[in-house]
């Protein structure tokens, strides 16, 4: 039996908090999100993570990845 095998691409942030654990998010999955010591082991983590999130979505009802953009904010008076 062959197996058909889709390959589909996500988005993930990466962020660092305040004792340098990365923080990794899949903003496609509501709550998808997993930690590491390392960028690696944090993006390993963020694999199995989202594949559970799969396994619990269907695909077409799932957030739609627009971009990320960044923003100016002033501080101060």
């Amino acid at each position: 039996m062959i197996s058909h095998m889709k390959t589909i691409h996500v988005p993930v942030l990466i962020e660092t908090d305040e004792d340098g654990i990365f923080i990794v998010s899949c903003p496609r999955f509501k709550g998808c999100h997993s930690y590491g010591k390392t960028i690696d082991e944090a993006l390993e983590r963020i694999r199995e993570v989202i594949a559970l999130c799969m396994e619990d979505s269907n695909l077409e009802q799932v957030n739609t990845f627009v971009g990320f953009r960044e923003v100016e904010i002033i501080q101060g008076a």
